[in-house]
């Protein structure tokens, strides 16, 4: 004969499996779409056909768009005045731009290569860098793309002649990825 559950096993049990069932939903929604309240906004009119406008709150400024005169193709495009890299794929879309500080020395606007890369060194700042990328030469200073191994910008130049452009670590590291040795340089003003 087979033995009979007692009435306050079989409602423990149901109680538990509903518990985990409210649970795994619970799970589950809280992966999903979050509905957002719209603000609403009076209308200065008392009219039938003024309702709420939903608020988006302000949109962050568009990155500069990529200089016209900057050439054609897969290319890291480099400008002085503006402070900005942008990394140009073949199609002739930027794919990623960032700003950058520049060292003291400047190159000549034109077309350049990535003619060396260091994966780490110390800078003539002193400063320990990576992802260091050398395009050109420019009043006898070595000219090359880097960032600090902290992240830091570069301190001050102290009369010092430094043809290193920093930027931020990870701009530095999506550089490296994107520019090997031969990948073209276009410097603009």
């Amino acid at each position: 004969m087979a033995a009979r559950l007692p009435s306050w096993a079989w409602v423990t049990g149901l109680t538990v499996g509903a518990t985990a069932a409210v649970v795994a939903l619970a799970v589950q929604a809280d992966h999903g779409p979050h509905p957002t309240a719209a603000a609403a906004v009076a209308s200065p009119s008392a009219s039938a056909s003024a309702g709420a406008h939903a608020s988006t709150g302000p949109k962050p400024p568009a990155p500069p768009a990529l200089p016209a005169a900057s050439g054609v193709g897969r290319r890291i495009v480099y400008s002085i005045g503006a402070k900005r890299v942008w990394l140009v794929d073949a199609t002739g879309r930027a794919t990623r731009t960032f700003t950058v500080w520049p060292g003291t020395v400047n190159p000549q606007p034109g077309r350049y290569s990535i003619i060396k890369r260091i994966q780490s060194i110390k800078g003539s700042d002193g400063v320990e860098i990576e992802h260091v990328m050398y395009f050109t030469v420019a009043s006898g200073v070595n000219i090359a793309f880097s960032n600090a191994l902290d992240g830091s910008s570069p301190p001050p130049a102290d009369g010092k002649k430094l043809g290193g452009i920093r930027m931020h670590k990870e701009d530095g590291a999506a550089l490296w990825s994107f520019g090997d040795q031969g990948t073209g340089v276009a410097v603009v003003n």
